[in-house]
C-alpha cells in the first residue's frame, strides 16, 4: 500500500454496530473529570478509563469485533497467530476463546512477565522470539506462512472499528473537548479516535503521543513517510514501535493535529499522578497521554481529554515507580 492510497475509516453506523456487539460482553467504560488532575493540569480534564475493561486495556474492543468478523467470514480458520507486547495479545486470547479459536501469541524475549502470565491464563499459547516487537511481528508472519494459520495484524480497520467505540463513548459523554491526547503504539487507538471524531462531526483536535525513546511515528509524521527508529523506552512498552504502519500514518496525517513526545521520566510522573490523584493504576503507555497533556498545558485548551488506555504494569516495576514520588509538574 502506498501512502497516498485512500483508507476509509468506519462511519457512525459502523461504530454503533460495533458498540452493540461489544456491549454483549462488557459495559461501556466510564469517563471522569478528577478534581486533583484538573488542578494539576490547570484545565478541565476528562479521563477515559479503558483500564476498566475485562483485560485492563482498550485493545479488547478491537479483538471482539475482529474475531466476530473472522468467525463469520472465515469459518475454516482454527488457529490465529499474532505478535504483541501484551495488551493486544490479551485481547486476542480473550476474544478468540469466545469464538473457539486456538490463539498463538509471539512476544519478544524479556517481555513483561505479568502480561505473559495474563495471556496464558486467558488461553493463549506463547512463543518467545526476537529482541523487540518488530522481530516478534516478523516471526508471527513466518509462523503464518509455515503453518497456514491466520495472522491477526496489529493494525486493521476491523480493530480500528472496535476501538473507535471507546472514543464514541467519550465524545458522547463529555462536554465538547478542545483537544484529546491519545497514545500511538501501532495506531488503532488514535485512528479510532479520529474515526469517532469525524463521524460525530466534532472540531476536537487529536494530538498523538509517543515516547521520545521510541520516536518512529513522530519522525514519520514530520517526514510524510515511514521512518524506522530503534526503541529504548524502559517503561512505555505499549508504544515501543520501531516500524510504523503505512495505513496508520496515512490516517494520522489526514486527521491528527500534531504529535508530542514525552520521555520516560515524564511518563513515570504521570503514572504516579494517576495513582495519587485518582487511585487508578496506569501502565506506561496508559499514562503517556496524561504526560503529554500536562506538558502541553498552555496549548491544549481549557477542556481537554485523554485515555488511560491500559493498567497492566508489572507490580514490581510499579512499586519502584511509586517510591520515586511525584515531581512538581
Amino acid at each position: 500500500m502506498q501512502l497516498d492510497d485512500v483508507v476509509v475509516l468506519p462511519g457512525l453506523e459502523e461504530i454503533r454496530a460495533a458498540a452493540e456487539l461489544i456491549y454483549k460482553t462488557m459495559p461501556a467504560t466510564p469517563q471522569y473529570s478528577w478534581p486533583l488532575i484538573n488542578a494539576r493540569a490547570g484545565a478541565e480534564v476528562w479521563v477515559k478509563h479503558e483500564n476498566h475493561t475485562p483485560v485492563g486495556a482498550f485493545k479488547v474492543r478491537g479483538g471482539l469485533v475482529y474475531m466476530d468478523c473472522l468467525r463469520r467470514e472465515r469459518p475454516e480458520v482454527t488457529t490465529v497467530v499474532s505478535a504483541t507486547r501484551g495488551n493486544h495479545g490479551q485481547s486476542m486470547a480473550f476474544a478468540g476463546a469466545q469464538h473457539g479459536f486456538r490463539v498463538v501469541i509471539v512476544v519478544p524475549f524479556g517481555n513483561s512477565p505479568e502480561k505473559n502470565r495474563a495471556m496464558r491464563a486467558l488461553g493463549a499459547e506463547l512463543v518467545e522470539f526476537g529482541q523487540d516487537f518488530q522481530e516478534a511481528c516478523e516471526h508471527a508472519a513466518y509462523l503464518e506462512r509455515e503453518n497456514g494459520w491466520h495472522r491477526v495484524p496489529s493494525f486493521d480497520l476491523r480493530l480500528v472499528t472496535g476501538v473507535s467505540t471507546y472514543a464514541l463513548e467519550m465524545f458522547s459523554g463529555c462536554p465538547e473537548l478542545e483537544t484529546v491526547y491519545v497514545p500511538i503504539g501501532m495506531g488503532s487507538g488514535v485512528c479510532g479516535t479520529i474515526a469517532a471524531r469525524n463521524a460525530l462531526g466534532l472540531k476536537t483536535k487529536v494530538v498523538g503521543v509517543v515516547s521520545s525513546h521510541a520516536p518512529a511515528y513522530a519522525l514519520s509524521f514530520d517526514a510524510g513517510r515511514v521512518i524506522e527508529h530503534e526503541t529504548r523506552t524502559e517503561i512505555a512498552d505499549g508504544v515501543a514501535c520501531r516500524k510504523p504502519d503505512v495505513s496508520t500514518l496515512e490516517i494520522i496525517m489526514a486527521g491528527m493535529d500534531r504529535i508530542l513526545m514525552v520521555d520516560d521520566d515524564e511518563v513515570k510522573d504521570a503514572m504516579r499522578a494517576y495513582f495519587v490523584d485518582t487511585h487508578n493504576v496506569a501502565e506506561g503507555a496508559g499514562a503517556i497521554g496524561l504526560a503529554a497533556l500536562l506538558k502541553d498545558r498552555e496549548a491544549g485548551g481549557k477542556r481537554v481529554g485523554t485515555v488511560l488506555c491500559g493498567g497492566n504494569v508489572d507490580s514490581d516495576a510499579f512499586a519502584e515507580i511509586l517510591c520515586g514520588g511525584v515531581r512538581t509538574l
